[in-house]
């Protein structure tokens, strides 16, 4: 079984504050939160990941070398998956759903407070970070 990377960014405002993303018309969790998120190219390092995806989905430019890593995490799905948490504090640029035809809706919200209904690994993974854990498993 091939492994898929990918790599989720959140975004936390001065309020403590973290952007949610409300998925449409993919297929996959359409009408639940998550983080702005995507899948790692080949030869792309993770924060470059992680900087691609938050302009291709939200429009703002996140500097090298400002992300903070949170938490990686191995989950069963169809695919082996690996999936990396990365949080920004700052960015250029106003956030913006630039993929309406698979983002229904932007919502800030506490982490601990989440948006419902949420992508259930995505809710797994913010109680890890809060709990300080930085390597996981996640089984549905």
């Amino acid at each position: 079984m091939q492994s898929v990377v990918d790599v989720n960014v959140l975004f936390l405002n001065e309020r403590g504050e973290c952007l949610f993303v409300q998925r449409a018309n993919t297929g996959f969790r359409d009408g639940q939160y998550a983080l702005v998120a995507g899948h790692l190219e080949p030869g792309e390092s993770i924060e470059e990941c992680a900087i691609r995806e938050s302009k291709e989905e939200a429009g703002v430019t996140i500097a090298p070398g400002t992300l903070d890593f949170k938490l990686v995490m191995r989950r069963d799905s169809d695919q082996n998956r690996i999936s990396f948490f990365l949080a920004c504090h700052s960015w250029e640029g106003v956030l913006a759903n630039m993929e309406p035809h698979k983002c229904s809706d932007f919502v800030w919200a506490k982490p601990d407070n989440p948006p419902t209904p949420i992508v259930d690994y995505v809710e797994a993974a913010l109680a890890h970070i809060r709990d300080g854990v930085m390597l996981a498993d996640f089984k549905p």
